[in-house]
């Protein structure tokens, strides 16, 4: 039977190494725990292309000690800006220069997720307390006597004083806890990145700009330093509505984009078409821990990407929770209590908003026209929908 690192106490056991599991970790560790971090996968390797972070997520990532390894490959834009889908013309736009800075204490960063992934991992890897286990895929956690076990596929077990399902989206932990299933919102994505020098229509290389239209936006921002470009179209699938199998394939991609301005058409030939990414998010739900099994990141609230805080949440998550050990130190019912007291209202009300953003992007006919003139006419430097996420907060605050 496997001990992880843990000593005569036992470690804390994470499932899952992506984003929030291995924040998780550092985060655990940095608070005194030993830590083991299960890994269903052969390494530790993030898919996907380009992830937002804001300063919510940014400033926990510079009190960990990574802000340095992240200025070497993100990218600090200026601007964030809104532009219609259809017409190529300016909705609105957020400056997120010094004056933005200094507002939330930490800067606005895009970078690849594989580089965040690395960055994590290093961090991990530097903690003597940190043990990294690939190829462990969970079949079975459970609450005994002394604190919990998980089963592996491959037949070893792990003892710890808790576990943190940090397992994405189709979690296997979050089974204890929910029978619920992802919702499907009949929206897929189609992202990649290509040299930038490649490129055939891009924004201003210090801006991340999103082109919102009816069912429909594509979003364009740089990367790795400005070297690499990512592209990002997103569309509703009249076929999934139909139930049709392949739904969302790349015949509907263009299709749905034909209708759009020069810019994007002029872009899409360089997006990738290799794989395309339904989009699936699930209804909140007010319970995370049974015992003392918790659950962390896309696990407990995974969420439609229109307000970019899926990763900033679960970094969110692994704050709260090693500072919760950390104030609650040797109370792992306490601790994982208060994690759970400041988690769920405040995610729950970002998953709500993240569907609601989608529906406010991708809204037709009298809406669309209302939207637009609301856009234009804010004002650039009115942060009201945007202080609650992005403020400065206490990690265990019970709601906002």
């Amino acid at each position: 039977m496997g001990n992880g690192t843990g000593g005569s106490k036992g470690p804390i056991l994470v499932v899952g190494g992506g984003i929030g599991g291995l924040a998780a970790a550092l985060s655990l560790s940095r608070s005194g725990q030993d830590v083991v971090v299960l890994e269903k996968a052969a390494q530790f390797v993030e898919i996907g292309a380009g992830l937002q972070l804001a300063p919510n997520a940014t400033r926990i990532l510079a009190s960990l000690g990574l802000m340095e390894a992240i200025r070497e490959v993100g990218v600090f834009p200026n601007r964030l800006r809104l532009k219609t889908a259809l017409t190529d013309e300016n909705l609105t736009s957020l400056d997120l220069g010094e004056g933005f800075i200094q507002r939330y204490g930490a800067p606005y960063v895009v970078m690849h997720r594989n580089d965040l992934l690395r960055i994590l991992l290093e961090g991990c890897q530097a903690q003597p307390s940190v043990e990294l286990l690939p190829g462990k895929e969970i079949k079975e956690v459970e609450n005994d006597a002394d604190g919990v076990i998980a089963t592996c596929a491959d037949g070893s077990t792990y003892r710890g004083r808790a576990l943190i399902g940090a397992d994405g989206l189709w979690s296997t932990v979050r089974k204890r806890l929910s029978d619920d299933a992802p919702v499907c919102s009949g929206y897929v994505s189609y992202r990649g990145t290509v040299p930038t020098e490649r490129t055939t229509a891009h924004a201003p290389l210090d801006e991340v700009v999103a082109w919102i239209g009816p069912g429909l936006h594509y979003v364009q921002y740089p990367l790795r330093s400005g070297n690499l470009y990512n592209q990002v179209a997103v569309f509703r699938s009249d076929q999934y509505l139909q139930g049709k199998e392949d739904w969302g394939n790349s015949e509907e991609l263009e299709e749905k984009f034909s209708v759009t301005c020069e810019h994007i058409r002029t872009a899409m030939p360089l997006l990738g078409r290799d794989h395309r990414w339904p989009m699936y998010d699930r209804e909140p739900i007010g319970r995370w821990t049974d015992g003392n099994i918790t659950l962390l990141g896309d696990a407990a609230h995974p969420m439609l990407q229109y307000l970019a805080q899926g990763a900033c949440q679960a970094i969110e998550d692994a704050n709260a929770i090693g500072v919760a050990f950390d104030r609650e130190s040797g109370n792992i019912g306490k601790a994982l209590n208060v994690y759970e007291q400041a988690r769920t209202l405040r995610t729950a009300r970002v998953q709500r908003n993240a569907r609601l953003w989608g529906d406010m992007w991708h809204i037709d006919g009298a809406g669309r026209l209302m939207r637009d003139e609301l856009f234009s006419r804010r004002d650039v430097d009115d942060h009201s929908h945007i202080e609650w996420l992005y403020g400065k907060r206490d990690p265990l605050a019970a709601s906002d």
